[in-house]
């Protein structure tokens, strides 16, 4: 199954307008599971008063745009090493007029090191698809000021990535994405790398769980799925999301309030 081309086709539909796009990243934030977990944190951390934030590998900018909103008095810098993806998201918080408030930049996270300058530093599915991590880590650990976070949202070995699913073994890839250059992390490996980088107070734990899982196949995995067989799902999805939205919700909300033992997901935390 190859993703970006249906990203690619979503966003071309919600970038006709700031409004439609602000209106993509709400769905984004009630469907995605990561993202429930993701704004818990975000709410949880002891922020300063004017806090200085790096998306590291901000993508399409949904979590840049989320934090533009939780924290008013944040400067945020996002980075990414797509350049198309650079100049959309610039377009839009000019649009948006956030531009004051967050600039986004192309950058190698493997080289990207801004000693002491961020109170936060946050990485949604970015980890998975960087080869040379630990260098990473060192990275992030060297740009946060002292006492600040690192929250790293990233698929385990558990089959994050679906690596495991052998429904899609004929499609030519190791899993339902194929961009990721490690099948997941194991919470004791993450771990141990954050710790070598010079963190402490490291707190790993599984998200997507059985109900997560589950959830995630019904809003995300099949739709998906239905849009790569015809364009002509773009049409009934409306309808499929008004039968399958309570549920999915309902089964976000218990895997973000249940303790795991096992996950295809990790939400990590670290300071220094």
């Amino acid at each position: 199954m190859q993703y970006d081309p249906i990203k690619k086709s979503l966003g071309k539909v919600f970038n006709k307008s700031a409004l439609l796009r602000k209106l993509f990243y709400r769905l984004l934030d009630l469907l995605l599971l990561r993202s429930w977990h993701v704004r818990r944190e975000l709410r949880k951390w002891e922020k300063p008063a004017d806090p200085i934030i790096l998306d590291a590998g901000s993508g399409f900018g949904q979590y840049t745009y989320r934090m533009a909103r939780m924290f008013p008095n944040a400067l945020i810098k996002a980075v990414d090493v797509k350049q198309e993806q650079v100049i959309d998201c610039n377009k839009f918080f000019l649009k948006a007029g956030l531009n004051n408030r967050v600039i986004v930049e192309k950058a190698d996270l493997t080289r990207f090191v801004e000693p002491e300058q961020f109170n936060l530093i946050i990485s949604v599915d970015v980890m998975e698809h960087i080869e040379e991590d630990e260098k990473v880590f060192s990275n992030f650990f060297q740009s946060l000021k002292n006492g600040g976070m690192l929250l790293i949202s990233t698929p385990s070995d558990q089959g994050g990535s679906d690596a495991h699913d052998h429904d899609h073994e004929n499609e030519g890839i190791h899993g339902f994405i194929d961009e990721h250059v490690r099948d997941g992390y194991n919470i004791a490996d993450i771990q141990d790398k954050l710790k070598k980088a010079g963190f402490s107070n490291i707190k790993a734990k599984y998200q997507y769980g059985k109900p997560g899982s589950l959830s995630w196949r019904l809003s995300m995995k099949y739709p998906i799925l239905l849009l790569g067989v015809s364009k002509i799902f773009f049409v009934l999805l409306p309808f499929y999301y008004i039968v399958v939205f309570p549920i999915a919700a309902l089964l976000n909300w218990l895997d973000l309030n249940t303790e795991h033992k096992k996950g295809t997901g990790l939400i990590v935390t670290a300071y220094k």
